[in-house]
């Protein structure tokens, strides 16, 4: 029996840490949790992406009474640009989420199906999604979704 490590590198940072472009982004996101539908959560969150030709795209959590058809706010953001824009990349996406208190304290990581979804972006694409992930303590910035899901599920694994 052998033990495997594995490991991600993650930065975290100031939002002023960041560039006037990533600021932005993470910005746009953090507006977009006012379109969060979510009478039932009261969670609202907010997704921001940028196309490679500089295209942005927002995207909102839509909740409903069965829960299972709910869509996040990354999957909607992503769809959204997939269906007005598919031949365009998606470069990076930035995430922000409320309660009835106000932004979280700590960022608030994308949910396995959307990590699945930003993954077959990136296989898509062939290229990595820069993801930035707010709360108000700081901002985790990832170079690929492959940090967030490391033994991750691809078309090669059917192979």
């Amino acid at each position: 029996m052998e033990t495997i490590q594995l490991k991600q590198d993650l930065l975290f940072c100031q939002l002023e840490e960041l560039s006037n472009d990533e600021q932005q982004l993470v910005r746009k996101a953090m507006q977009a949790t006012d379109n969060s539908y979510s009478p039932y959560s009261k969670f609202r969150v907010g997704a921001a992406l940028r196309l490679a030709d500089g295209t942005e795209i927002i995207g909102a959590n839509q909740e409903n009474a069965a829960f299972p058809v709910t869509l996040c706010a990354e999957r909607t953001a992503i769809f959204a640009a997939q269906a007005q824009y598919p031949a365009q990349p998606i470069v990076a996406l930035a995430v922000a989420a409320r309660n009835e208190n106000g932004f979280t304290e700590d960022p608030v990581t994308p949910c396995g199906s959307c990590r699945q979804v930003i993954l077959e972006i990136e296989q898509r694409y062939n290229q990595p999604v820069k993801i930035y992930l707010y709360g108000t303590r700081g901002v985790y910035v990832i170079n690929t979704v492959r940090d967030l899901l490391p033994l991750c599920f691809v078309e090669e694994s059917m192979g």
